[in-house]
């Protein structure tokens, strides 16, 4: 049995699948984690869905900031973005299926065996793990109720961005969807930017850090997947992996086997 993980997918399904088969991959004994935003810019982000989907146990995937706004525009809260290409999981037959699946799965998600939790963007640096738990399970309970028309109508938006006990209810849930699907950068305070999305060796970030080089108030004590970031091309250090090497652009995707750190990586077209 083998663990992999995986950055965003986007749709680009046929470079997964050759990531799989190269890893000889097998659905029956082996488990694959993915790290958010299934779809938006590639060219099969229906057949991704119903991929991932149809893997049941086997797969396990958090939810990133295109999969929410998927689900908004499929509610009619939001417009489709310009380079989405998604319109196909609205129009199948299987659509309030594969709609209803989608938001019933995790923005946290915790290995029971290895010692590692996958986000889709990142976990903020005042939080520890039992915190991110709380406040990723609070997200996903009103997601998943009668209220989550009222959350999706509610969730776009910049602030607040900065963490605090005080907080209305709706203040707290968009802080943490914005941390977990949308974080790249932080002020040396904690406080987010969601506005740049340059690699961190790029010129003009001024004072921003990459959220997992801030100091970390409290311990997680284990391995923070994420994606999201493909400017990073694949970050790792001592606390994190980022996952997300930008395959919709025109790079790579990166499938990582977790037992014995191998990394499959295949080249891809420009997508996006």
């Amino acid at each position: 049995m083998a663990t992999y993980l995986v950055g965003d997918i986007q749709g680009c399904l046929d470079d997964l699948r050759y990531l799989l088969d190269q890893a000889q991959f097998n659905p029956l004994n082996d488990e694959l984690w993915l790290a958010g935003d299934l779809v938006a810019r590639g060219p099969q982000s229906l057949e991704t869905l119903r991929f991932v989907k149809n893997l049941g146990k086997s797969a396990t995937t958090v939810l990133g900031n295109h999969d929410l706004h998927l689900l908004a525009v499929a509610e009619g809260i939001a417009k489709c973005k310009a380079k989405d290409k998604t319109q196909a999981i609205l129009d199948a037959d299987d659509s309030q299926e594969l709609l209803e699946w989608l938001r019933q799965q995790p923005l946290l998600a915790e290995h029971p065996k290895y010692s590692f939790v996958m986000v889709h963007a990142g976990i903020p640096v005042q939080w520890d793990l039992e915190q991110v738990q709380q406040q990723a399970r609070r997200v996903e309970a009103v997601l998943q109720s009668d209220r989550y028309l009222w959350l999706l109508k509610n969730m776009y938006g910049d602030g607040p961005n900065q963490w605090s006990a005080s907080l209305t209810e709706l203040e707290q849930l968009r802080f943490t969807i914005n941390a977990l699907t949308r974080m790249r950068f932080c002020y040396p305070d904690g406080k987010l930017d969601m506005d740049c999305k340059l690699s961190p060796g790029e010129a003009d970030i001024g004072e921003l850090v990459p959220w997992f080089q801030l100091p970390r108030a409290k311990q997680l004590n284990k391995k923070i997947i994420f994606g999201h970031w493909a400017a990073l091309m694949g970050h790792e250090d001592e606390h994190v992996i980022g996952l997300d090497t930008g395959c919709v652009w025109g790079n790579s995707m990166t499938l990582l086997r977790w037992e014995d750190g191998q990394r499959f990586v295949k080249e891809c077209p420009l997508y996006a």
